[in-house]
């Protein structure tokens, strides 16, 4: 219990700072949505715009933060000589990649179709190459197990991110959106600042053996890295090709809003991987891991099942918060789908353990393929007709065969006895409970009514959780007031 009592702390730090900081970022959300109408677009453009962030940013990182992990804790391998591999690799890709941009910047902004507005794409390049670089660093925090540093300079850079935006955008009453993009640099460039005692006071060395055994390594890596992203911004980024209609941009902005309230459950899963990422490399040779991983999987679903059902329930109190501007309500009905594919990601990540620990990452680079697959697929046969609710589906579909395939195949090279039965129960009952809130909420007008009644069974679902996995009896604290 040792290993996974570590992770339940380390994910508390992290998701606290992650919940934090989205729940902060979540203060921009009606404040774009306000200033920039569905008609304009504008959200579109952040929305599309960062699609591609995303995705740039695995090709500059380039599966090296796993292969970092994977690497430092190998005995036969100097910590110090693999993190300054590691940064000057993912550095000098970086700078070569804003180079370039720069150069060719008129047109590529052409095919991305802002050719009216190039300085968007010059600097999110600019601010995405930062990015990319400074993820080494940050990853170096976790491998240290400065959770807490890592934490504060993240809120630190989203707090800045805030301020500067309200300036902009409430007390100047600015309405171009090309501000945010400018906004990101500046905080990026200040946390670079921030960050430099982790890449001084020591030897940057370059060792190329050591980098090409760790690019055989992460090149898989990479690929389920880019599959992955791919899963999660691929509809942002074909929307714009495939969707036909003249409001294209404030259909995109609309799904893009609304998709901002079922981030919760990346947040949680971001958390989890953050601390539990070191773990996993840190531990592989303990005899207890495989217990350790199949509890980690479970209390993962049930704790991502009950934030699905606290989203749910109160989605009439949180859309008022996170999306204001009732013009971009319509979208609201892609929340559920989004959330559910995003446990199915997690899932899928929590899974992916085997084949990193093997060192046969291709595997995941297969499955991360194929669902990819499947997400385009969707896309592109049912955008045109059906729009982002296609969208939602496709990204669905494309984490469920992943997830489902990788179970599949890592209980033949990597047999867990995960507790199908007990996870099953849950998932059926959040599945239950879930349709009792969306049959409520139709024979119900009323917000308050609705809030309350779904209080009730988000109650009881913690009552089911605390008998059957966390009896009182066994907190340390108030443990010794239920022992009989």
């Amino acid at each position: 219990m040792g290993k996974l009592t570590t992770i339940f702390k380390d994910t508390a730090i992290y998701g606290l700072s992650s919940i934090i900081g989205r729940f902060l970022n979540y203060l921009l959300v009606p404040l774009y949505t306000a200033k920039l109408s569905v008609a304009s677009g504008g959200y579109g453009i952040i929305t599309n715009i960062y699609a591609y962030v995303a995705l740039v940013l695995v090709l500059l990182t380039f599966g090296m933060e796993t292969t970092y992990f994977r690497f430092t804790n190998k005995t036969h391998t100097d910590s110090e000589t693999v993190y300054g591999t590691t940064l000057i690799s993912v550095g000098s890709i970086s700078l070569l990649f804003a180079i370039l941009v720069l150069l060719f910047l008129s047109p590529i902004s052409q095919v991305m179709g802002y050719g009216d507005h190039p300085d968007y794409v010059g600097v999110m390049a600019v601010t995405v190459a930062i990015d990319a670089f400074l993820c080494i660093p940050f990853a170096h925090l976790r491998q240290q197990k400065k959770a807490v540093k890592f934490a504060a300079l993240k809120l630190l850079n989203i707090v800045i991110s805030i301020v500067l935006n309200l300036i902009y955008f409430y007390f100047m009453d600015g309405k171009d959106v090309g501000y945010v993009f400018y906004i990101n640099l500046i905080c990026t460039a200040m946390l670079a600042v921030c960050l430099i005692t982790e890449y001084t006071g020591f030897r940057w060395k370059l060792d190329k053996q050591l980098l090409r055994t760790m690019l055989s390594y992460s090149w898989p890596i990479l690929v389920l890295g880019i599959a992955g992203i791919l899963n999660q911004t691929a509809d942002k980024m074909l929307f714009p090709y495939i969707y036909k209609g003249e409001d294209m941009q404030a259909q995109l902005g609309i799904y893009g809003a609304c998709s901002k309230i079922a981030m919760i459950m990346a947040m949680i899963t971001q958390a989890f991987r953050f601390a539990y990422e070191p773990i996993v490399f840190a531990g592989v040779k303990d005899k207890d891991s495989h217990e350790m991983y199949a509890k980690a999987m479970k209390y993962f679903i049930i704790f991502t099942l009950l934030a699905f059902l606290i989203v749910v329930g109160y989605m009439d109190i949180l859309k008022r918060i996170v999306v204001p501007n009732e013009d971009y309500w319509v979208g609201l009905k892609v929340v559920p789908i989004v959330m559910a594919a995003e446990i199915m990601m997690g899932i899928y990540f929590n899974l992916s353990f085997w084949y990193k620990l093997i060192d046969k990452t291709i595997w995941g680079a297969i499955f991360s393929g194929i669902g990819c697959a499947v997400l385009l697929i969707v896309n592109v046969l049912f955008v045109p007709q059906y729009g982002f609710m296609a969208c939602a589906w496709g990204g669905f579909a494309g984490y469920g065969v992943a997830m489902v395939i990788s179970y599949v195949v890592g209980q033949k090279y990597y047999p867990i006895d995960y507790p199908l039965k007990d996870i099953l129960n849950y998932v059926f009952l959040a599945a239950l409970i879930t349709a009792m809130m969306f049959f409520g909420k139709s024979h119900n007008d009323s917000t308050w009514v609705n809030v309350l009644i779904n209080t009730g069974w988000i109650i009881s679902f913690v009552a089911f959780i605390i008998k059957q996995d966390l009896p009182l009896s066994s907190l340390p604290v108030i443990g010794k007031y239920f022992k009989k």
